[in-house]
């Protein structure tokens, strides 16, 4: 079989259709793959029936920690996409995750991040700091804050200037939006602690780190021949891919443009315009 994107004129190695084939489970990135900002794309609500017919599972995994997992469903089901806490994985849940299984030890957090984000990790089972010189925290936790108050900023550079240990929810630079605005997300927020402090995170959590992409796997018994990750951003969902060999789908309806792809060293297995051609690939592959 020969496989060409119609769109981009693409021609798709066997390797390729041979994972297509195998495929049992899509982990999906949420904003700029299946919508943009509150607006929905066209073609999601039949994408995803689509993956159900064709015994395809899929988990929504996204970097954005400002929402919570409830608040996420929420925003799901205005938009008129159906799901269930199960399907999602975010990076704050990766973050709490992470401190649990290797820092237990770690219970006092001073967190920058919005109060729906704070109350999450309240209800793992940690304590969030004030904004206070004597309410010392074990770690300081730095995320995408779109509330953020500039003396918390400064509280948290001052932790992390003493060498409190550092945890970032996310690398990314922005948060995709359908706004005339630029949202800065959390890698921007690193990068001035850093420029103020010297110091950067001790571990990033989220996309890149292949724990996500793990963790779906091990939940559904799962080889990373059996898996893809589609999303669109190339240094998180495509690198998180290749770092867990699960195939790599980059989409162009968010972030990412084709000369972006034409710099990169290291290229996405596949490159579409958007989710509803990768539905067609699946219909010609597995249809």
């Amino acid at each position: 079989m020969i496989l060409r994107d119609k769109n981009l004129g693409i021609v798709y190695s066997d390797d390729v259709i041979s994972r297509i084939r195998q495929l049992k489970h899509l982990a999906l990135d949420m904003d700029g793959t299946i919508y943009n900002g509150g607006t929905l794309f066209p073609f999601t609500v039949g994408f995803l029936q689509r993956l159900k017919e064709l015994g395809i599972g899929y988990s929504f995994l996204t970097n954005n920690p400002s929402k919570s997992t409830d608040d996420y469903l929420l925003h799901l089901s205005e938009m008129g996409i159906s799901a269930t806490a199960e399907e999602f994985y975010t990076s704050a849940q990766a973050t709490i995750d992470y401190l649990h299984l290797h820092h237990p030890e770690m219970h006092r957090l001073f967190i920058l991040g919005t109060p729906s984000m704070i109350r999450q990790f309240e209800q793992a089972g940690f304590v969030s700091t004030a904004d206070n010189p004597s309410d010392e925290p074990d770690a300081v936790v730095v995320a995408f804050d779109m509330t953020l108050v500039y003396s918390r900023l400064c509280r948290a550079a001052w932790w992390i200037s003493q060498g409190k240990y550092y945890v970032a929810t996310n690398p990314d630079r922005v948060c995709p939006t359908d706004k005339p605005t630029v949202l800065v997300d959390c890698g921007s927020i690193c990068a001035g602690i850093e420029y103020a402090t010297g110091k950067k995170p001790d571990i990033v959590i989220g996309k890149p780190d292949p724990r996500m992409l793990d963790c779906i796997m091990e939940k559904y018994g799962l080889k990373p021949t059996e898996v893809a990750m589609a999303g669109d951003r190339i240094y998180t969902d495509i690198l998180m891919a290749q770092r867990a060999n699960a195939l790599s789908i980059l989409v162009l309806s968010g972030e990412t443009r084709m000369d972006t792809v034409n710099r990169t060293e290291r290229k996405p297995d596949m490159v579409l315009d958007d989710l509803s051609v990768f539905q067609e690939i699946l219909e010609k592959v597995r249809g």
